[in-house]
């Protein structure tokens, strides 16, 4: 069997504790974090070598033969970071061989194992233990749903990106904004540029009374509304002032999940209905409007969408930003569908 994948690593059983930097485990179920996470691990690894290449798998989806085949080394010495997706679902014979090839791992190899920190299999349990004793670098991304804890995330938002909020500042952003993950980091990102870093409660009221701050959302609204020239423009301009692809992308699956949810449980309270999505009722209330304008086949080729630039975003594309153009131009075509 290549590159000393083995199956008398039973979980349980521990290997050989593997370097820090070659094994990563990134733990929890809040999707922005993790998805940080992973990116953090893949920037490390290309730190050490800038021509290392990544690959992204669900472990639901491989053989023990294709989990080989990935973690052997390149015949050209040339880095990987295996990215494994969804270890939560893990097989026993899969779970072994990965401990397997922990006892002996390749070198030039960053593995970085994702997982929720669930499972229904004893195996995939059991597997986040197997890993922190087999030496995996952690990272905690436990889901947020306490206000105390989505303040703090605001408030550490706000430092990451070089400014200060104070508590009403907060309290107003949430307030303004919603529980979000996403949403928060944006608008607190974009708070700090317009500020100079001093985020207060009357820049985040004067921020969302309509000024022409361009962000993913503020794109993601215009191309689910159907405005084709005006979403192009927005998308550009993200572009330009440095937007990352990957938030513009995120933007526009929140959009089109949101508004698909709300048209699905159909008209209603946003207050009775806020509770039972598990949005805010303004949220509910702004999808309400926009599903109007759009179909349900429309609605289901927009997800496919969605769905395709997220990978794109993530480097199954070329030229990120022409797959965000694609993909405004095709959420405005679904919107016509009828």
């Amino acid at each position: 069997m290549p590159c000393g994948l083995r199956h008398h690593g039973r979980i349980g059983v521990v290997p050989a504790a593997v370097t820090l930097s070659s094994l990563h485990l990134v733990l929890g179920e809040e999707e922005l974090l993790v998805e940080r996470a992973v990116r953090a691990a893949v920037r490390a690894a290309r730190q050490t070598d800038p021509a290392a290449d990544s690959t992204r798998a669900k472990v639901s989806e491989l053989t023990v033969a294709e989990l080989a085949e990935l973690v052997s080394p390149s015949l050209f010495s040339e880095g990987r970071v295996i990215v494994l997706e969804s270890a939560q679902d893990i097989a026993q014979e899969l779970a072994d061989s990965l401990l397997g090839y922990l006892a002996q791992p390749a070198d030039g190899v960053v593995l970085v194992v994702v997982h929720s920190g669930g499972g229904r299999s004893k195996a995939a349990k059991a597997l986040p233990a197997a890993l922190r004793k087999a030496g995996a670098e952690i990272t905690e991304c436990p889901k947020i749903t306490k206000p105390a804890e989505r303040e703090a995330f605001v408030r550490n938002e706000v430092r990451q990106a070089g400014g200060r909020i104070d508590p009403a500042g907060v309290v107003a952003l949430i307030d303004s904004v919603g529980s979000d993950l996403r949403e928060l980091a944006s608008a607190a990102a974009q708070l700090v540029a317009d500020t100079g870093g001093k985020v207060d409660e009357q820049a985040v009221r004067r921020y969302h009374r309509g000024r022409a701050d361009v962000t993913g959302f503020a794109v993601a609204e215009k191309a689910v509304a159907g405005d084709r020239a005006a979403a192009l423009e927005s998308m550009r301009w993200a572009m330009q002032i440095g937007v990352p692809h990957v938030l513009v992308a995120d933007a526009l699956a929140d959009a089109v999940r949101t508004i698909a949810r709300v048209s699905a449980a159909g008209r209603g309270n946003p207050n009775q209905l806020a509770g039972e999505l598990g949005m805010p009722p303004w949220k509910v209330r702004k999808a309400q409007g926009q599903a109007r304008g759009w179909a349900e086949a429309g609605l289901a080729e927009a997800m496919a969408v969605v769905a395709r630039v997220n990978a794109e975003v993530k480097g199954a594309a070329a030229d990120s930003s022409y797959a965000l153009e694609r993909a405004v131009l095709d959420l405005v075509a679904a919107r016509e569908k009828r």
